[in-house]
């Protein structure tokens, strides 16, 4: 059943939107091909001939208007210029396909006059409709209904119709061409403002990504740049000391190499993200981070025991890459982060989040290195990591249940073994 919705399911919002909108269009071409073409056909009284060429033209221009709706949309998101030959074409394909229905409607034999005129009025219509999507211009697009509707009548005066009949075509299609206009117009600019606030909200991800990456740089800068600055001075001391031949030079230079050692750990804690972490600083920095990207952040905070530093740098990192991973993953709506005490005094720290894509048969659940890394970091705390997707029903995010593209879960807990033990080592060294 996975393998039949999954084609809906694993779009993004974006995606959706555009999916719908293609199919609205392409259901105007076939409402078009089947409701007008199909009209002299079974109106016709005389020249059935006549009436099947009519539904071929009809036919052949709503296809022709449905590539060109298509191609329009693709402008729109980015995909390709616009189809400024395929515009030509269409027009030339509308005004043939108006032209032909009058010229049978001089004689009524041919042509009924009523029948005529429905495929005239609703072939410039949805023709002038699917070019206005094409052109460059809004401003020129708001005159080409009215111009189409011009151009109906002067052809109708042109093949010896009558004025009353001019003005009844230019009314029809100044009636149905700025609707159609407007219908195909707001579709446009729907989906163009769709795919742009998906755009910022991948923007926003990489603006976290890079947020994160400038606090490792400064973290570095700080650990290293008084440590190196410290070597130079101390190196040059030694060599003017060496050059004198005093015996000081080496005791300058031990102090080189336990200050070259210093750094090395440091650098290491920096890297494997061991420097301490803020915990109530990571969480309102996710909850800031999520609502800014427009997704509904719930911080939940019960009563869990009081937290060693090393535990609450830990768990830190864990809320700093779910808030990394919501933003870069999935189509989240809402994001639910629980911090909560469990059994014999553990802390358990819940991270959920909606809109996760389904993960393919035998897949694994480590997604890169950002998983791993936690995982590692718990277990120097004898702690453990969860991290997958759950049914649907089985958690509910901030704003209800949860949605049917479904969950992803991270759970990182911390035994109260080792929180006594890390208090207690706390307590012991101040």
């Amino acid at each position: 059943m996975s393998r039949l919705t999954g084609w809906w399911k694993d779009r993004g919002s974006a995606a959706k939107v555009e999916l719908y909108t293609r199919g609205s269009f392409h259901f105007f071409a076939a409402t078009e091909a089947l409701s007008i073409g199909l009209f002299p056909v079974m109106s016709a009284e005389h020249g059935g001939r006549l009436g099947v060429l009519v539904l071929l033209l009809v036919c052949a221009h709503a296809a022709l208007c449905g590539l060109l709706t298509s191609r329009a949309l693709d402008r729109v998101v980015g995909r390709r210029e616009r189809p400024a030959r395929l515009t030509l074409a269409t027009s030339l394909v509308t005004g043939a396909t108006a032209v032909v229905p009058l010229a049978l409607m001089t004689d009524p034999a041919l042509l009924d006059l009523k029948v005529g005129t429905t495929v005239v009025v609703g072939t410039v219509g949805f023709g002038t409709a699917a070019v206005t999507m094409a052109l460059e211009s809004a401003r020129r697009a708001r005159y080409a209904p009215p111009a189409a509707a011009l151009a109906t009548a002067l052809a109708a005066l042109a093949l010896g119709h009558s004025a009353g009949l001019a003005l009844g075509l230019l009314v029809g299609v100044l009636l149905s061409g700025p609707l159609l206009y407007f219908t195909h117009a707001f579709s446009t600019w729907l989906l163009a403002t769709v795919w742009e606030l998906d755009r910022a909200r991948e923007l926003q991800a990489r603006l976290a990504v890079a947020e994160e990456r400038l606090r490792f740089g400064r973290d570095l800068h700080d650990v290293m740049g008084r440590n190196l600055a410290v070597i130079a001075l101390k190196s040059e001391l030694a060599v003017q000391l060496a050059r004198r031949g005093r015996a000081e030079a080496v005791d300058q230079m031990v102090e080189v190499q336990r200050i070259a050692r210093e750094s090395q750990r440091e650098v290491r804690d920096v890297v494997r993200g061991y420097r301490e972490a803020d915990l109530a600083v990571e969480l309102e920095g996710a909850r800031g981070v999520l609502s800014a990207a427009g997704i509904d952040c719930r911080v939940e905070l019960s009563e869990p025991p009081e937290l060693p530093v090393a535990v609450q740098s830990a768990l830190g990192w864990v809320v700093r890459e779910a808030t990394t991973n919501v933003l870069r993953h999935g189509d989240a709506r809402g994001c639910l982060i629980r911090l909560a005490g469990g059994d014999a005094g553990a802390v358990v720290l819940v991270v959920e989040n909606d809109g996760a894509p389904p993960e393919p048969a035998g897949a694994g659940r480590e997604r890169g290195s950002g998983l791993a890394g936690l995982r590692e970091r718990l277990a120097a705390l004898g702690g453990s990591l969860e991290a997958g997707t759950v049914p649907a029903a089985g958690a509910a995010g901030p704003a209800g249940p949860a949605t049917a593209s479904g969950v992803f879960r991270l759970r990182a807990e911390v035994p109260g073994q080792r929180l006594r033990a890390e208090n207690a080592h706390e307590e012991a060294r101040t």
